[in-house]
Parts: structure tokens; sequence; C-alpha cells
């Protein structure tokens, strides 16, 4: 018998290496004039991507974003086993017409505004199990799209509470795989934020090092318009559950960065974090208040959406632990389970959070 892969209660500890070979970020006009704009690789400033509407543009956004983390490895799209992906729209819309136009085995995956940690950790996971040398993990939103579907329609011109946060038009794809893999990939590797040593022959590689899958928390929350409120009791959830079963303190993170709790919600999931005996704020950060300005952009409680912590991760979360300002990072994407149904019958609105470690490794090359 092997190592166990399992820890504690919820959690995984990846026993082989699973390398980030890949990475992509392409977003929308918005994100492009926030703070991150040099972190990510395309910017649309029409924010169509050359689609004929609102959900054709996600689609084909995120399909730019899987293509583009493919080349930066290296690789061909055949060379990938699986395709981890998901959105917000009913079945998968844009994920799955989006993968209609790659040669790749698709696995749809739906967590809401989580669901880049569902993709990222079960992508891992196929790696780590030996079911695969490569994989591929791509979320996406659209705000236009988003809107018609959850809220109303653009030309409604309907006001936003304070509360309520900005649905990001943005998709992050991050190719992994195994040493082998790692190996195929390196002669041929475009990926320039990563940080090359000494003579050439030390490298900087990041792993996914293991992680803690989230359950349903819900704490009765019902105003669609403050996901923040819905999304943080799970995300204090989860990262109590991986620091238990770790037997780490947030100290042991440089950062922990949830998905989209805006401003809202990083206060609530620092306070129950806090009634628990963890004190996170001093490594506390937020995708949702990374991506925009608020003072500039107007975007009231900050970014949300599959595409805010995807497109984040790819292009600026990684680029700090490529480069040494960061050696290890817990990486919580938040997702709040709503549909238009539910939302309009009354029906609470359950949060979900999932946790990835991510580490910086120094290797021989």
């Amino acid at each position: 018998m092997g190592e166990s892969k399992s820890v504690g209660a919820q959690s995984v500890r990846f026993t082989e290496d699973v390398y980030v070979l890949g990475r992509a970020a392409v977003v929308g006009s918005k994100e492009g004039e926030g703070p991150l704009r040099s972190f990510f690789d395309i910017i649309d400033d029409t924010d169509r991507f050359g689609g004929e509407n609102w959900n054709d543009a996600e689609s084909r956004m995120m399909q730019t974003a899987a293509a583009l983390a493919i080349k930066k490895a290296g690789l061909t799209p055949k060379q990938i086993r699986m395709l981890f992906a998901g959105d917000l729209l009913g079945q998968l819309l844009a994920s799955s017409f989006g993968a209609g136009e790659l040669p790749i085995p698709f696995l749809g995956v739906y967590g809401a505004c989580s669901t880049m940690g569902e993709s990222l950790l079960l992508a891992s996971m196929a790696v780590d199990g030996g079911f695969a040398d490569c994989t591929e993990a791509v979320t996406s939103s659209h705000f236009a799209s988003a809107e018609k579907e959850f809220r109303f329609p653009l030309a409604y011109g309907n006001q936003r509470p304070l509360a309520a946060t900005w649905t990001v038009t943005g998709s992050g794809a991050i190719v992994l795989g195994n040493k082998t893999a790692l190996e195929r990939s390196r002669a041929q590797r475009e990926d320039t934020a990563a940080v090359r040593g000494g003579t050439g022959k030390q490298g900087v590689e990041v792993v996914v090092a293991g992680g803690t899958v989230g359950r349903v928390t819900d704490y009765g929350v019902k105003d669609k318009a403050n996901m923040g409120a819905c999304m943080a009791p799970a995300a204090a959830a989860v990262v109590e559950a991986h620091l238990k079963d770790f037997h780490r303190t947030p100290a042991d993170y440089d950062k922990i960065i949830t998905g989209d709790l805006g401003a809202v919600g990083v206060k609530i999931f620092a306070d129950l974090l806090g009634q628990k005996g963890y004190r996170v704020e001093p490594v506390q950060e937020d995708c949702g208040l990374l991506i925009y300005d608020n003072e500039l952009q107007d975007t009231h409680s900050g970014g949300s959406g599959c595409g805010c912590s995807a497109s984040t991760l790819a292009g600026y979360l990684l680029d700090q632990l490529y480069k040494g300002d960061w050696n290890r990072i817990l990486f919580v994407p938040t997702g709040a389970l709503l549909s238009p149904v539910s939302a309009n019958e009354g029906s609470s609105i359950p949060g979900i959070a999932h946790a990835i470690v991510l580490e910086r490794k120094q290797e021989v090359w």
C-alpha cells in the first residue's frame, strides 16, 4: 500500500507532483481597465470575442483561454487527456459549446463561482491518481450573459444595491501535468512569467500540493444581491476544515485568497474564522477585490463570477508564485448555489467553497 492521499475529514494530499504547465487569462474591457491589466494575456475591448451574441462571446472567450494555455505549455490539444470546465449558464452552455471546438475529452462541472476550485481539484486528482498525464481546468463568466440569466436584461437599466458584485467578463485556464509531461513541455515553454534561475539549469515550477473539498453551507440568506453573505460561511468552513486536516495555521500561508466574497463577504469570513480562533486578516485577499479598482470603476462590493477567481489565478496569483513573492498560497474559490428558479421561489441560497494549496518549487532542469 502506498502513502494515503486522504488527509483528515475533507482533504487530499497529492503524493505525486502535479505541475502547472501552462496558463492563460482572457478578459473583457472593464477588467482590462482594472489594476491587474498587465497580468492578462488577452483583453477584448469589445467584450464580444468575435461572437454573435453574449453566450457565443463567452464560449469563444473560454475556448481562447483553453487553447492559449495549451500553447503556452508547449503542447497540442490532443496531448490533453481530460478537460474539466464549467460556467454559470444553464447546462454549462458556454463550456459545452467552447469544448466542442477542442479535440479533448470533456467533463463539465458546476460549483457556481467556485467552479475553478472544483475543476482544479478534479484535474489535479486525475493527474496524481495516474488517470492522465495532462489535464486542463478552465472556467468562464460574462457580465452580459450572467445578467440576462440571473438578474435583468441590460436594457432594463436596473439599480444595483451596494452589496451587489459585478460579474467578471473573463476566463482562466490552467494546464496541469505530471513529471513526464513537465519534461515534455519544457523545451517549447512560452510562459515568460516563469523565472529561470542561474545558468538555466535551475527552474521555478508551481505545483498543486493538495486541497480540501468544501461542504454545502446554508445560513438561510435569501438576498441574491448579496452573494458575499451567502458564500462567506462556506469559505470560512472549508478554511477551518483545511487548517485542521493539515494541522496548519493561517500563518503557514503567504496568502489565503478567496474567490469573490467582495467587500461585504470578506468581513463576514474573517469574523467567522475569528470566532474559531483563526486570525486571517494579515494574509487575507479576495479576487473580487483585486480585479477592480472600486473607487474608479464603481463595482460596489467587487467582482464575482466563475471567471473572477479563474482569470485572477491564471494571471496575477500564479505570477506572484513564479516570481517568488509568495511560496505557498491557499486558493479558495467561492460559489453561491442559486438558480433563477430557486431564487424566484424564495429559497435560501446555499454556499460552497473549495481550498487548493499551490506551492512554488525550485527544481534542477
